[in-house]
């Protein structure tokens, strides 16, 4: 057996007997996962979930027993490809130079920006980033809001990565207000 079948893949394919048929698992891996389910204690009924089955990377899994999540998934569950590590990005320019200093707006943008050219520098685009973190020194309704925003246009919504939001004291530089950092994976 594969080491790298996603046990989060068994549950949302099709574990559960009320599963649509479309959902049911057809391949030998998938059938496999069942197994692995089954041998870690999980019951097919534990999680009834929703996925993307169409994600260019990965499928995104949301369990009906979680919250329903607002522009990100619970799990992305990845089988073979590339691993990329992108560290966290700030609002500087190639030069060097903060773009925006304290306006939230503006850094995330260019945040953003840097992580686009990070991921163009190894052939991959916003659609095989599987996690964002980001890191905030002022966790208002207004930067979340604006957050949301700069972050839709470059991500699908509807594969959208796993993510966390962490407010933060503060940044390496004080001027900085947002950083984000990613993973990502391109397939083999």
């Amino acid at each position: 057996m594969r080491a790298n079948v996603p046990i989060a893949l068994c549950i949302a394919t099709g574990c559960a007997s009320s599963s649509p048929p479309s959902l049911a698992p057809q391949s030998a891996s998938a059938r496999r996962a069942i197994t692995i389910a089954g041998q870690t204690g999980l019951r097919s009924t534990d999680v009834v979930a929703q996925y993307s089955p169409t994600s260019p990377v990965g499928q995104r899994v949301n369990p009906a027993q979680l919250p329903k999540p607002n522009g990100y998934s619970h799990v992305v569950a990845v089988g073979a490809g590339r691993t990329l590590y992108i560290s966290g990005q700030v609002g500087i320019d190639r030069d060097g130079k903060v773009v925006g200093a304290g306006d939230f707006r503006a850094q995330a943008e260019q945040v953003f920006a840097n992580l686009n050219e990070a991921l163009k520098a190894v052939d991959a685009n916003f659609g095989n980033v599987v996690k964002l973190t980001f890191f905030v020194t002022e966790l208002t309704p207004e930067n979340l809001t604006i957050l949301r925003e700069v972050r839709d246009r470059h991500i699908d919504p509807a594969h959208a990565p796993a993510s966390s939001l962490v407010e933060v004291a503060r940044l390496f530089r004080r001027e900085l207000v947002v950083e984000v950092e990613a993973v990502a994976v391109v397939p083999d």
